[in-house]
């Protein structure tokens, strides 16, 4: 805004130690007090012979410009109200500036590589895989929206003991089936064999409990080996390590039905990843890492022969058992170097659930430890489950929400409810319709929350076209693409507003709310939280709906209508362009 730099370099005239390093930031009005923005002046005291001294000068200067309509001393802060021309101007009136504002200067933006989705090929992703993919496909559109470079990365998990159940159970009982031949999906078809073996698992569990009443204090996992079932796939897994060319065989079939199913998958989501690593080909990388923390001193060897690593409160960890084979930090010290060797990213950042917090505390301070100044740059964007109202979800039990399944349940309702509204559509476009409000009333409601909160998603609450949902900003921008269908039916042309005349208090709150877009962006991609996104969207659709009941646009005042459909494409545009930033589409009707 022109009075921000005009005060700007008033300031740095009067006072020296206000410097062009030091800037001033507009925010909202405290509660209670009037005026469109407010200036905190605490934060320049230091620079302008203290509090009062600075809200003296401020106010001095603010109260003979010319964008200025009235400046109110509060004690340290400074309200201003602008002209109709100098606040629609900020937003409203030149929306391009507006986007354009919404980048980062140069030299704050950052390569920034995110991992996140890291699903297993023995079943297909779930409700908490799609909170994860949600999470990490909008950080990384979110932080290329304000201009870093990102780098989209996925490590999927194609082996060990548990692909081995899938395989082993298919081996078992498959009967030659294949995705075809059952018209099932690849990834779907190899779950169904994963909890067909736990199913068989459990059985032999309890009759090996029946047979021992003295391992009645034991756990499942304690007793899978006392299985027949638990041997066979551990000796099948020591076969896939080995090389079995039959083994290996089978698991390639298997993963690439699983892998044709995930893509399906990630492309109904909207997902595409820069690279995608296999555990297959990284799981052995750490063992050099170790040997170079055991010669460094950073890990130490236990009597027993294993290599471990004190990190004091955090415990001692072990990063090679005694019989020389790798742990699952073992294998993330080797993958994180090989992804820091392949990009060189200036920041990584791991998508991965809450119960893994201390683990990637302890691989930080590892990598730190090892003398990888980049450890410092780590961040593990952490977050909690997610929940249907009928309760938690358990893969082995297959009680699980398939994500396949979850998207054809919301793009269904959505459907339904649009032809609710319009009986005509054909049933092409209820489909295509459907797909957008649904998976975006899907991602809407998962971004809602910060990560780390634990939630329930609701299906029918996530798609009410009223309320703090996805659809209700959707819908906004339909309804300004309605209205300006019925100009153009009406063959009104619009002019060039005159904002003098802009001065109610509904047209102004929206003014106010477009300028601070950039701002709720930039802070959004700081914190690493879309929340604030969604937050500050649902804010903008609902003063904008204020604003249609408050003053009309299509029947105003000849003089009001350029201004009142200027600010509606306005607020349409950033809808829009947040929305999408979010990865949710815009449907042109609904």
């Amino acid at each position: 805004m022109k009075f921000l730099e005009d005060l700007q370099a008033a300031l740095r005239s009067k006072f020296p130690a206000f410097t062009a390093e030091h800037s001033l930031v507009l925010e909202a009005c405290p509660p209670g007090q009037e005026g469109d923005f407010t200036i905190n002046c605490f934060k320049i005291a230091k620079f302008c012979g203290g509090p009062q001294g600075a809200v003296a000068a401020v106010t001095e200067f603010l109260s003979a410009h010319e964008d200025i309509a009235n400046v109110t001393a509060v004690k340290a802060f400074v309200n201003i109200t602008l002209t109709p021309a100098a606040l629609f101007a900020a937003g409203a009136a030149d929306v391009d500036s507006l986007m354009e504002r919404v980048k980062l200067p140069a030299e704050r933006r950052r390569k920034v590589l995110i991992e996140f989705s890291a699903p297993n090929t023995n079943k297909p992703q779930h409700l908490g895989h799609v909170r994860n993919n949600t999470l990490g496909m909008t950080l990384g559109s979110l932080l290329k929206r304000i201009g870093h470079e990102v780098i989209e990365i996925n490590l999927v998990n194609d082996r060990g003991i548990h692909i081995c159940k899938s395989m082993l159970a298919y081996e078992r009982f498959g009967e030659g089936v294949t995705p075809e031949s059952c018209g099932k999906k690849g990834d779907h078809l190899v779950g169904d064999f994963y909890v067909k073996f736990n199913t068989e698992l459990s059985k032999e569990i309890a009759a090996v409990r029946e047979a021992h009443p003295e391992w009645a204090e034991k756990d499942n996992d304690e007793l899978f080996l006392e299985t027949e079932l638990g041997r066979s796939a551990q000796e099948m897994l020591r076969k896939w390590e080995a090389g079995d060319p039959q083994v290996r065989e089978l698991w390639e079939k298997m993963n690439s039905w699983v892998f044709k199913g995930f893509a399906e998958t990630y492309t109904r989501m909207g997902i595409n990843f820069d690279h995608t690593y296999l555990e297959s080909q990284t799981y052995l990388l750490g063992k050099d890492v170790v040997q170079q923390g055991l010669e460094k001193g950073v890990f130490t060897k236990r009597e027993d022969g294993a290599v471990i690593c004190d990190l004091g409160k955090m415990g001692t960890k072990v990063v090679l058992r005694s019989d020389g084979t790798s742990v699952y930090i073992t294998q993330d010290l080797g993958t994180t170097l090989r992804k820091f060797n392949d990009y060189k990213p200036e920041e990584l950042i791991w998508v991965v659930g809450d119960e893994q917090n201390l683990h990637f505390k302890m691989l930080f301070e590892m990598l730190s430890r090892l003398g990888y100044e980049w450890a410092q740059r780590c961040y593990h964007l952490s977050y909690g489950m997610v929940n249907l109202p009928s309760g938690k979800m358990k893969s082995r039990e297959g009680t699980v929400v398939d994500a396949d399944d979850l998207f054809d349940e919301m793009s269904g309702l959505a459907a339904a409810a649009c032809a609710e509204r319009d009986a005509e559509l054909s049933q092409e476009e209820l489909k295509r319709r459907g797909e957008i409000i649904g998976l975006g009333a899907l991602k809407f409601m998962l971004l809602k929350f910060n990560p780390k909160t634990t939630m329930i998603f609701d299906p029918q609450a996530s798609l009410r076209f009223e309320g703090d949902t996805g659809p209700y900003v959707q819908y906004v921008c339909a309804r300004v693409g309605s209205i300006e269908r019925k100009l153009a039916e009406r063959g009104i042309i619009i002019g060039t507003p005159d904002w003098s005349k802009h001065d109610h208090a509904a047209e102004r709150d929206l003014a106010v709310k477009l300028f601070y877009y950039p701002a709720v962006l930039q802070s959004a991609g700081e914190k690493r939280d879309c929340s604030g996104v969604v937050d500050y969207l649902l804010d903008l659709a609902k003063s904008f709906n204020a604003f249609y009941r408050e003053c009309p646009v299509l029947t105003a005042a000849p003089e009001l209508i350029p201004g009142r459909v200027r600010l509606a494409q306005a607020v349409r545009q950033v809808l829009t362009d947040g929305l999408n930033t979010l990865t949710i589409q815009v449907p042109e009707v609904m």
